[in-house]
């Protein structure tokens, strides 16, 4: 069994790169432009100690062609943190479309499963919570976010109209151990500066809400998918939903910080309120989330602490 993760370098793709090594070989696909790199000697290590193979190509899902056989594709490849999509916005959406397009044909030739990962941005500011994978969305095509929301959502575009076999899940807001520091993901950013004692810096009013699903049940939820399983497919946890200000708050405490709460303007395109519901994980992947928040941000804390 031989997999192919693509963007397996970054965060969610280096904790999935661990859980497939324990039953199969894996190639990673990884330009590094938002990933450091420096998970790729631990995954080497890690296949060694659990007898299976590691290869890592340094190139772009836009321009890479493979020359061996593989089964199984995972589709990690695309800029995630908010202040690196917005810096890269046509990279962005030409890993989104060329990239998706490139790594199709890939699937196709060697008759593999192509899973990908999309996103809740797909659901833009939504007007409706929880929201159902039936949910059309509420996207705005040139706004700041733009390059992330559209690119996600043409790439399942592409994905459902392309003779390959696939799955796509939704994911929302997944957190852990191995996020990148000042990557502008709300529960990295807050860890960060709680620990150093800094203010927590919350957009707008901080009522806008978000749903948060520890990586290892995000990974467990990826795992399960299979071309059989009827896709999209929200990935979260609608247990853990409050406010980014109720967020602050329970950093502040739980990391005994002397930070405060600052509030400034922020993007006008931050949607409000962000909640899966995971019916359909429930009913066709036997999934759902089983790490609470509290565990969860002790988790990333102490990781965070020994960095």
């Amino acid at each position: 069994m031989l997999t192919v993760v693509t963007g397996g370098a970054g965060f969610i793709g280096t904790h999935l790169c661990k859980e497939l090594l324990k039953t199969s070989d894996v190639v990673v696909v990884d330009n590094l432009i938002s990933s450091s790199g420096n998970s790729i000697e631990l995954l080497k290590q890690y296949a060694k100690e659990n007898n299976h193979e590691f290869h890592f190509i340094y190139e772009d899902i836009c321009d890479v062609h493979f020359d061996f056989k593989f089964d199984k594709m995972y589709n990690l490849a695309c800029i995630a943190s908010p202040i690196k999509y917005k810096e890269h916005p046509i990279d962005t959406l030409k890993t989104c479309t060329e990239g998706v397009l490139n790594m199709i044909y890939e699937c196709r030739k060697n008759d593999a499963v192509f899973i990908h990962t999309s996103t809740s941005e797909v659901y833009g500011d939504p007007l409706v919570c929880p929201q159902k994978e039936t949910y059309k969305g509420n996207v705005n095509p040139i706004g700041t976010r733009a390059c992330y929301d559209e690119g996600k959502r043409c790439a399942e575009a592409i994905i459902v109209n392309s003779k390959v076999k696939y799955a796509i899940a939704r994911l929302f807001n997944t957190y852990g151990p191995g996020m990148q520091k000042n990557d502008g993901r709300v529960i990295s950013e807050f860890v960060v500066r709680a620990l150093n004692n800094d203010d927590l810096i919350v957009h707008n009013t901080g009522e806008q809400k978000r749903s948060f699903c520890y990586i290892a049940d995000t990974v467990r939820g990826l795992l399960s998918l299979n071309e059989n399983v009827p896709t999209p497919i929200n990935i979260g946890n609608p247990n853990e939903y409050m406010s980014v200000h109720q967020l602050a708050e329970k950093v502040i405490k739980v990391t005994g910080s002397s930070s405060e709460i600052s509030y400034v303007r922020g993007d006008s395109d931050d949607p409000r309120d962000r909640r899966p519901d995971i019916s359909k994980a429930k009913q066709f992947l036997n999934w759902e989330p089983t790490v609470d928040l509290d565990t969860g941000l002790k988790y990333t804390i102490s990781w965070f602490k020994s960095c």
